[in-house]
This record gives structure tokens, C-alpha cells and sequence, in this order.
């Protein structure tokens, strides 16, 4: 079972943390602070009115981002490539791989 999961909630994964963020709770239940929700919205309000470059570019920063604590970093490269997407870039591998700790 995923840490993400809460029986309390049906969602899992990303659902579940905006699911939790929405009601202002944890998943374990316990309230988020004022001040952290506050943050949180300034920020996401900010970036919701950013101007985009594209839906692939995003796309690809996500896979990137969050496939790399799933792959290693050849691995994700090569699905990056497979999927028609530009391979990781020595400064995304440095970035990326540099900061995480990589388990499936």
C-alpha cells in the first residue's frame, strides 16, 4: 500500500495530496497550519498566471522531474527518447540525480 493512501480518502498519489491540501488536512489527518495553505495558494496563484510554452514542454519537465526518482538516469533517457521526447541533458542528469535518492 502507498504512503499516499489514506482510507479516509479514495484518491492516491497526487490526488490524495490535493485532496489534502484542498481540506487544509495531512494525510494522516492532521491540520496543515494557516500559514503553510496560505503559501501554498500565494504561490500556486502566481503560477497559475505564468505564461506556458507549451503542453509537451511541461509534460516533459514532469517526467523528467518525477521520473527520476523511478529510473536511473540512462533508463529515463532512453523512455524519454522512446516516447519522441528529447533525451535528459547532463545538466537535468546533474540536477536531478545529484539531489535524490533513486529506489523504485
Amino acid at each position: 500500500m502507498s504512503r499516499d493512501w489514506n482510507p479516509a480518502t479514495p484518491y492516491r498519489g497526487a490526488e490524495a495530496i490535493e485532496g489534502a491540501i484542498a481540506r487544509g488536512v495531512d494525510l494522516d489527518g492532521s491540520p496543515i497550519p494557516n500559514s503553510q495553505l496560505e503559501l501554498y495558494r500565494t504561490v500556486m496563484e502566481l503560477e497559475a498566471g505564468r505564461p506556458r510554452t507549451g503542453v509537451t514542454k511541461t509534460l516533459r519537465d514532469r517526467i523528467v522531474r518525477i521520473g527520476s526518482k523511478h529510473f536511473p538516469p540512462e533508463e529515463l533517457s532512453r523512455l524519454l527518447q522512446e516516447a519522441n521526447l528529447s533525451p535528459l541533458t547532463p545538466q537535468e542528469a546533474d540536477f536531478f540525480y545529484s539531489h535524490t535518492t533513486n529506489s523504485p
